[in-house]
This record gives structure tokens, sequence and C-alpha cells, in this order.
């Protein structure tokens, strides 16, 4: 399958799938419904303006003059709890940390991860050309969500029921600012497998950023998103599991993580653009496997096959788990020739079932 890209068509990604504050919002206390049924409301909202964006076209953003080269340009604004974006800005590149420690971890978060595809993949933000990062927080009352939209992150406080603060997860800001990678690359469509593998990518670099800020090895890494997230009285660890699909939590207001971790037990719906954040446990899977394989830090050899095929220019952007997996086979060959990596990266995938032949 080749490529067919039509211009970009940035999407409105969340970290929290609709199936889980869907759940919650169906709780018969309204201190966790109430939040849930606004965030859902909100996000819907958010969506439809994405749309209208990607008709009408959004406005280009460039470095400013002072911004230099392979160096981040970040800022974060305060919405005050409102939802007109991006508010007031409270702190720029290079200013020292003030007293909100949710303003200094997205600053920081931005930094991490354009520290990562700087320094390991020789990407200059996330682009390739500079782009300014741009971070908006206490977006609107108790809100239970962070999101990109195409343009800027978005981190909501959480209701402090269900989710805590969004910027807590460093791995949160980095999923969602390589959503903004694959829209600059690949453009994957948001729907279905593809828009699984969309997702899936996000988890897998997100996971990297986490690693890389700690200098954790793919053998120590928890290999968990938005963990830390999950207010106490939720029964879990995080959001999802690359390691063990399907684990992540179990609770009697959120419900069971359903992600499967193979194909046998793919799932299939029509909610959440096709199981987007569902089915993404199967690549996540596959790259977790192929990670712990390799041994040494993931992002070095396991990252650097993904990364080959997200911006290599041969992944269609209605790509399929088969497609994507017969790439990454393809980029292990000319990377590393016919060593461990070509052999693990097959193994990976047919652990989880998907063909590479």
């Amino acid at each position: 399958m080749t490529a067919n890209r039509k211009g970009f068509e940035p999407v409105f990604c969340t970290i929290v799938p609709p199936h889980i504050l869907d759940k919650a919002a169906r709780s018969a206390d309204p201190a966790l419904s109430a939040p849930a049924r606004r965030t859902l409301e909100r996000d819907a909202l958010e969506r439809t303006r994405r749309r209208l964006t990607t008709v009408i076209g959004a406005p280009a953003v460039a470095a400013p003059a002072d911004a230099v080269e392979h160096k981040p340009h970040r800022t974060v604004y305060d919405a005050g709890h409102h939802t007109e974006l991006p508010g007031a800005k409270v702190r720029g590149e290079g200013t020292e940390p003030g007293k909100d420690a949710t303003v200094n971890r997205a600053y920081a978060g931005l930094g991490a991860t354009f520290e990562l595809y700087l320094e390991k993949f020789a990407r200059d933000s996330i682009d390739g050309s500079g782009l300014p990062l741009t971070a908006s927080v206490h977006f609107d009352k108790d809100y239970n969500n962070a999101f990109w939209n195409g343009e800027q992150m978005v981190f909501g406080d959480g209701d402090g029921e269900i989710f805590l603060d969004f910027t807590i997860p460093v791995d949160v800001i980095g999923h969602e600012l390589t959503h903004g990678v694959t829209q600059y690359t690949a453009n994957l469509t948001y729907f279905g497998q593809p828009g699984a593998l969309n997702e899936s990518v996000s988890d897998v670099f997100g996971s990297l950023i986490k690693q890389y800020s700690l200098g954790q090895s793919a053998a120590d890494a928890d290999w968990l998103i938005g963990a830390g997230l999950l207010a106490p009285r939720v029964t879990g660890k995080a959001l999802r599991s690359m390691k063990a699909p399907g684990t992540a939590y179990d609770d009697d207001v959120l419900g069971k993580d359903p992600q499967p971790a193979d194909m046998d037990h793919f799932v299939q719906t029509s909610s959440d653009n096709g199981g987007v954040h569902i089915n993404s446990g199967i690549p996540n899977h596959a790259f977790y496997l192929l990670a712990v394989a390799l041994g040494g830090n993931a992002w070095e050899r396991a990252g650097q096959i993904w990364y080959d095929v997200l911006t290599g220019g041969e992944l269609a952007q209605d790509a399929s788990f088969a497609d994507f997996a017969k790439l990454t086979v393809k980029a292990a060959r000319t990377r590393y020739k016919d060593g461990e990596e070509l052999e693990s990266v097959t193994k990976a995938w047919s652990q989880v079932g998907v063909p590479t032949e």
C-alpha cells in the first residue's frame, strides 16, 4: 500500500477514551457523573470545532524571531477554568518556574518531548522544523481530559474523584504531542485500524518519553500510560498497559479495561471512531514485546524502527495493522540487516497475531 496524503488533516485527540467517560457519566453519584458528562459535552464541541477548522484552515504557526534552531520554544497559558484558548500567558521559554506546579509540569513535559525527538531521532520539534510548543492548563472546570487539537496541548485539572491533574504523567504530554508528529508525517486516518495505529504510536512515544526522562531500560519501565492520573478511589493503575493490555483498571465506576492484547480478541465496534483507543492495545503489545526482547533502552532500536516507519513516507493514511507490521519488518531489515532486530520484530507481530508476510 502506498502513501496518499492530500494535505494534513489534524484531528481532535483526547487521552481519556470516550468509553471511560461514558461509563462514569452513568454513575448514580452526581459527583462522578456530572464532571464526566460535562467533559463528554466539551469534547464533542471541541471535536466539532476541529472539523470546522480543518475545513476553513487553521492559521499558520511560525517560530518567533528570537527562536533558536534545535532549541524548544515553549509557552504555557492559564485558561483560568474557562474554555477560551489559549488563555493568559504564564510562562515562556527560558523563564524560571513559578508557584503553579501544573504550569511547571506542563513546561517540563513539553521540554521532555522536544528533547527525546531531537536527541534520539534528530527531529526539531513535532513538525521537524522547530514548531513552537504551546500548552494551556486549568482548562474548564473539573475537566477530565487532556487533548491535542491540531495546534496546541490542553490540560484539564480533573475532578479529583476519578482523575487528578492531567499534567502529572509526562507520558500523557508526550502522547498528545506525538499526535502532532503523526499529523505532520503519516497523517493516519483517525478511524478503525489506522486510527488505532495513530493512538498506539502516541502511546509508544509517550512511553519512550517517560522512560527517557527517568533513565529507564525496557526491563525497568512499567509500560503504563497515565500512571498517577487515577484518583485514590479508583481501582486501577493507569489508563492503559502496553505490557498487559486489558489490565490497567477494573473499577465499579469505570468498568474493566477493554483493550485486547492480540488479534484473536480484536473488538468490533462503531463507537470511539471504530475502537481507536481499544484496539490500539494490539500494536502496543507488539512494541512492548519487541522492546523487551531487544533489551536496553527501548528508544534506541525498537523506537527507531517505529520512527522510521512513521516518517519514512511509505505508511498510507489508511494503513492496517498488517501494513504497519510489514513496514516495521522492512525498516528493521534496512537499518539492521539480518540481525536480531529483524527476527525480534517479526516474532513480536506473530505473537499478537498480525501477519508480516
